[in-house]
């Protein structure tokens, strides 16, 4: 007997089996000591099942267990909300500030009095706000590095006079409407100074975020409008921002004169920020910028340097969340090092907690409060005086700058736009108790409105101004053109899909258009510096592009469902082909996505959560990630997948005609061959070729013109010799399910896959 083989195992046992041993002993004799010490022992005398029952709900009423609860549940009701509102076309922040009113006294609170008081206790509310205030505060951090500070060099002329005129026109006729309810209103003890200041400023905020959201998402970003509304939105921001500030230290000061001290604290703060703080991050930023990660030491340094000046400003008494904004903003000016830190913040601050937000603002909306038609009377006021002042004031003040009342219209109602900036706000508000739990209610309904009616506003603006221009003799018989579109996700993809659109349009440059998408993943609270991200997205398209000698158009959006967006786009745009590239599976990469391999019919990881998720029947066996079926699923027209394994050229290409319906794929052919002088190798083991009239026919056809392009085997069995010669492999998508369900393991040898859906 070899004992090597098994010293492991017996070392193992002797090892577990002997300190078990040793620690069964101690806790023997430990036992004998028990006598000698009064034990007091809690007995209960309601057995073990009623004990574990009181030990259970002990560990339910925890804290930690209550929190968890509430994160487990605010982020379900808040994606859910925000899926909805989705879906209708509005930004997902009103859902998720919907959802917060909905988990509120407003509505669970009202009919479901117990539950709510056992998910949202009083005493564990503390918990909730402030972990929420963590969440603002990174919040804060993004939307500051959101802000490109050179925009407002470069174009402030007209839209600083616009930003401004958004600003105190709304401001000063929010201080108005407070003279009439200020009486009524106001809390006791406040004074008229403050409660005004905080009524003017609630009513001048711009939800930048969801406004550079909607703009970019109407695809008005490039245009000179899209230029103008961005910056006034940054100039506004940073105005009001600014402007928070002083009114939050005239409230806490109580009168004008003694806030000059704490605005003089705060000056000498932003001063430290600008002239001290940001050369030193400068100089990080530079030595880092270049780098595709940022070390933790490097990402500690920065993340302290937040933290400190959200506490500098918090005990000057103007607010964490301006040191959060103000460290943003000051942020080294380098486009991949703010976006790495994006990367780190936005997960967190967005999708855990910033619905913790919403939920706690939801908490503290009594819409029950509005009980009466007087109250809904103010309610409709104070949205016609936010209407009024933002709405119109920035149009009269872009049409009085030069724009014409379309864009004028359109800059007026994306200035609207209120969204999270305004509940940041009213909380503050709320917080100081400047606001009324009944102000509070009818300002989260006017922010709810003015953000919700953005969208049917540039609608009507867009239907009312509507070019009833008649196309031109080049643009109608551009309609005739073969459109391609293909989107990529990662530069090395993105260049084989070009290459191979190129080899399908190369000598029809002139009747033929190719446009390149890139849909970047990001929602309406994350998005920054749209036109650095585009350019750098298109870079290494562009390169390729003047190498192959093709003009391309391209596709830049931000969206948070890609998959129906490249359909939708693609459906839309009235194109003849969509290529994409195969997307990489959970499995690709790893130890089990190796040993399962690449053609396996016996296990299949993608297959068995199909048969979950019910998709199984529609791809059976089919190593496709999940959005790439779901592209499928929803695209209306022809549509090509790459497999792409280091494509290049497309001298040989390879057919397989399985069933009658692959008769199209004789198109393609005659493509590559006319525009790339490829090489066609069609095989043909069930006799479509000679059984099926429309096949024969483009077949015989392309003989008699390319006789020396075309050739067919009819072989059952391929050699390997002959696959590693091919450059691609054209199939359809039909095909290539029959295949995958097949013994044919002679796929393996094809270097690149384009499989075709008609």
């Amino acid at each position: 007997m070899d004992l090597k083989k098994y010293k492991n195992t017996l070392f193992y046992f002797t090892v577990t089996g002997g300190f078990t041993v040793l620690i069964y002993w101690i806790i023997t004799k430990g036992k004998l000591l028990e006598g000698r010490k009064n034990l007091m022992v809690s007995e209960t005398g309601n057995g073990s099942w009623n004990d574990f029952i009181s030990s259970m709900k002990h560990n339910f009423d925890d804290p930690l267990a209550i929190l968890l609860a509430q994160i487990v549940m605010i982020i379900l009701v808040a994606r859910l909300f925000g899926w909805v509102f989705k879906k209708i076309g509005q930004p997902t922040v009103i859902g998720e500030i919907i959802a917060g009113i909905v988990l509120g006294p407003s509505l669970l609170g009202m009919y479901f009095p117990g539950f709510s008081a056992a998910l949202f206790p009083v005493e564990s509310l503390g918990n909730l706000k402030f972990l929420s205030q963590i969440g603002l505060i990174l919040f804060m951090f993004v939307i500051g590095m959101e802000l490109d500070i050179k925009v407002l060099k470069n174009k402030a002329s007209e839209a600083v006079v616009i930003s401004h005129a958004s600003i105190v026109i709304p401001f000063a006729l929010g201080i108005g409407l407070s003279y009439f309810v200020f009486n009524r209103f106001a809390p006791e003890g406040v004074q008229f100074l403050s409660f005004s200041l905080f009524m003017g400023i609630a009513m001048s905020i711009t939800a930048f975020p969801v406004l550079a959201r909607i703009v970019q998402e109407r695809e008005i970003h490039k245009t000179k409008l899209g230029a103008i509304v961005i910056t006034c939105a940054a100039a506004d921001d940073i105005t009001a921002w600014c402007l928070l500030a002083v009114v939050i230290a005239i409230v806490k000061a109580g009168d004008f004169i003694s806030s000059l001290y704490v605005i003089s604290l705060a000056a000498i703060y932003v001063l430290a920020m600008i002239f001290i703080v940001k050369p030193f991050l400068k100089r990080i930023g530079d030595l880092y910028g270049s780098k595709d990660s940022i070390g933790k030491p490097v990402l500690a340094i920065f993340f302290l340097f937040l933290i400190l000046s959200s506490y500098a400003t918090e005990v000057i008494g103007i607010h964490a969340l301006f040191g959060a904004f103000m460290m943003g903003s000051i942020m080294p000016d380098v486009t991949k090092f703010r976006m790495i830190f994006i990367d780190k913040v936005e997960d967190v601050a967005v999708i855990l907690l910033l619905p913790l937000f919403f939920v706690f603002t939801g908490l503290k909306t009594e819409i029950g409060l509005i009980n009466d038609s007087y109250l809904w009377k103010v309610t409709g006021a104070i949205i016609m005086v936010a209407v009024v002042g933002k709405f119109l004031g920035s149009a009269l003040a872009a049409k009085f700058v030069g724009q014409n009342w379309k864009d004028s219209l359109t800059i007026g109602a994306l200035m609207n736009t209120r969204g999270l900036m305004e509940l940041i706000v009213l909380n503050i508000g709320l917080e100081l108790k400047v606001l009324t739990p009944e102000v509070f209610t009818m300002m989260v309904i006017m922010a709810l409105v003015t953000t919700f009616m953005t969208g049917p506003a540039l609608d009507l603006i867009n239907y009312l101004f509507k070019d009833k221009s008649v196309p031109d003799a080049e643009e109608i018989s551009s309609q005739n053109n073969y459109r391609i579109l293909f989107s990529f996700g990662n530069y090395e993809k993105g260049k084989s899909l070009l290459r191979l659109a190129n080899s399908l349009t190369k000598k029809q440059k002139s009747s033929s258009m190719v446009t390149a998408m890139h849909l970047s993943l990001s929602n309406e609270l994350h998005t920054l510096n749209m036109e650095e991200k585009e350019k750098d997205s298109f870079l290494a398209i562009f390169e390729e592009s003047g190498l192959l000698n093709i003009e391309i158009d391209t596709i830049f959006k931000a969206t948070i469902d890609i998959e129906s967006e490249i359909a939708d786009i693609a459906n839309q745009g009235d194109y003849d082909l969509l290529l994409v590239g195969l997307g990489k599976s959970i499995f690709e990469g790893t130890i089990l996505g190796k040993v399962i391999g690449f053609t396996t019919r016996i296990i299949n990881p993608d297959r068995l959560i199909d048969k979950f998720t019910g998709k199984e029947g529609l791809f059976e066996n089919s190593p496709f990630d999940e959005r790439t079926r779901q592209i499928v699923a929803k695209t209306k027209m022809p549509l090509g997948i790459l497999i792409d394994k280091e494509f290049q050229d497309i001298d040989h290409v390879f057919i397989p005609i399985f069933k009658s319906d692959d008769s199209f794929l004789i198109d393609y052919a005659q493509k590559l061959i006319y525009n790339n002088n490829s090489k066609i190798t069609i095989l043909d083991v069930n006799g479509h070729v000679k059984n099926n009239f429309v096949i024969l026919s483009a077949v015989t056809s392309l003989e008699q013109i390319h006789p020396d392009n075309l050739s067919i085997i009819t072989d059952k069995v391929v050699s390997l010799p002959f696959l590693e010669k091919q450059d691609l492999m054209l199939i359809s998508l039909e095909s290539w399910k029959s295949v995958l369900d097949s013994d044919s393991d002679w796929l393996i040898g094809v270097p690149s896959v384009l499989i075709i859906k008609p």
